[in-house]
């Protein structure tokens, strides 16, 4: 497969380091879907959108009829596990569609417009990054905007990734790598994405298997040439984390996102480093901040299962519709802590591109809902799903998994805020800003 060339010249030679990145990814499946999925985006967008997307780095060739009829229909999450994205889950059956709650998406919610986001500073950043990978490492790592490869992602840390590894680069592309993300994430959000590397590290010495969990299993990809006009964007890939970042001229948007780790806390080098815990105590802070009769609403069930996640990876198309308490019964400050759930992933990303995303969560305040599962101690294991028309929050106490030895429990033993999962997106079409993407392409001159 043929990557894009940013077109500055290799300064690097290809670094012999670590544990080396899988070379090859689910080629065949690219080649099978991506005709499924620009036959979806067509018959959205008309023959316009329909040609900008026909040239794949897979070689395929799509015909310029705008009245075709997506391949799949929407469905919820894979079999074997509601969007776990573990084994058996890594596959692409169907084209993109996003998250709804019947099958049928809200029109008029994303459009395309400046918010006023800074974006000069990663446009910098990935170019750089290009620029500093050798030919075949861009090869390798680059793709077209509307590539499947930015639905094949995972949590799971034996996925078979694309892209160019932390192990793959040299120190000095490291830095470049770490620079694009500190372009494009918060002080927080970089702290976590350190913190859940290093814990990975941590509990793989625990249990003596740092082949499978590491702090250098970790992808970069970009998809698009990175612009100021034009739609681009990169993805972040690795065990228990996961970010998305698509941006078209002065929007962003930051979904999904999966951040997680297992355990979320453990001495590195006689100091606790613990991760996760800002969405579990806004969380718990919410859910306790209700009535007694509000909570009979929001609570579904008092047990928590091992696993209770529906959007994980390769769920782009769940339908869940909204169950628990609605924010038109909550009171101003509690109307506040809700928010609070999903500040604890906005605020992972830039302030300017964290605001305007709260701005849109705000507008729908009222239409959200939220569906608790477990308990509402302090330390007790729960699931919480925050969903509105334009935001999906999950936070998932899980079970002891793989990792379980890190921390003395025993695998599969009862759900803990040891292990957590949890996961922003963007419902109605817009995960990986693909609504934007559409509009550009319909409203572009260029692109008709």
């Amino acid at each position: 497969m043929t990557g894009l060339d940013s077109g500055a010249e290799p300064v690097a030679q290809e670094p012999q380091r670590g544990r080396q990145a899988h070379a090859g990814r689910r080629n065949f499946m690219r080649k099978v879907f991506f005709a499924g999925g620009a036959t979806a985006v067509a018959t959205m967008g008309g023959a316009g959108a329909w040609a900008a997307l026909a040239a794949d780095e897979t070689g395929a060739t799509a015909s310029a009829d705008p009245s075709g009829t997506p391949t799949g229909t929407p469905s919820g999450a894979p079999t074997g596990g509601p969007g776990a994205g573990g084994p058996g889950n890594q596959s692409i059956t169907e084209d993109f569609f996003g998250l709804t709650t019947d099958g049928k998406k809200i029109d008029d919610l994303f459009t395309v417009h400046s918010e006023g986001v800074a974006t000069a500073p990663v446009i910098a950043a990935a170019n750089a990054f290009l620029a500093g990978l050798s030919a075949t490492q861009r090869s390798s790592t680059q793709f077209t905007v509307h590539s499947t490869e930015w639905r094949l992602w995972s949590n799971v840390d034996a996925y078979d990734r694309q892209g160019v590894s932390i192990a793959d680069l040299s120190d000095e592309q490291q830095a470049l790598g770490k620079a694009l993300l500190k372009s494009a994430l918060s002080a927080d959000g970089l702290e976590t994405t350190e913190r859940i590397r290093r814990i990975n590290q941590a509990a793989g010495e625990a249990i003596d298997n740092t082949d499978s969990f590491n702090e250098e299993a970790f992808y970069y990809t970009v998809l698009g040439t990175p612009s100021a006009t034009e739609p681009w964007g990169f993805q972040f890939d690795g065990h228990h984390l996961v970010i998305n970042y698509f941006v078209l001229g002065g929007q962003v948007v930051m979904s999904p996102c999966f951040w997680g780790s297992e355990p979320t806390e453990i001495d590195i080098d006689g100091t606790t480093v613990s991760v996760c815990k800002e969405e579990v105590k806004a969380s718990l802070a919410f859910i306790n901040s209700l009535t007694e009769a509000q909570r009979t609403v929001a609570i579904e069930s008092t047990t928590k299962s091992n696993e209770s996640m529906k959007a994980g990876a390769f769920a782009d198309n769940t339908v869940q519709e909204y169950t628990g308490l609605r924010g038109n019964a909550l009171t101003g400050a509690q109307k506040l802590k809700l928010l609070g759930i999903v500040e604890a992933f906005t605020g992972r990303a830039k302030a300017d591109v964290a605001k305007a995303r709260l701005a849109e969560v705000r507008a729908h305040l009222d239409d959200t809902y939220v569906t608790w599962t477990g308990g509402i101690a302090d330390d007790s294991a729960f699931y919480v799903r925050v969903h509105s028309p334009v935001v999906w929050v999950e936070v998932d106490c899980q079970a002891p998994g793989p990792l379980a030895g890190a921390y003395g429990a025993s695998q599969g033993s009862g759900a803990t805020q040891m292990h957590v999962h949890s996961v922003i997106r963007t419902p109605n079409g817009n995960d990986y800003g693909k609504e934007l993407l559409r509009q550009h392409y319909l409203t572009s001159p260029h692109h008709r």
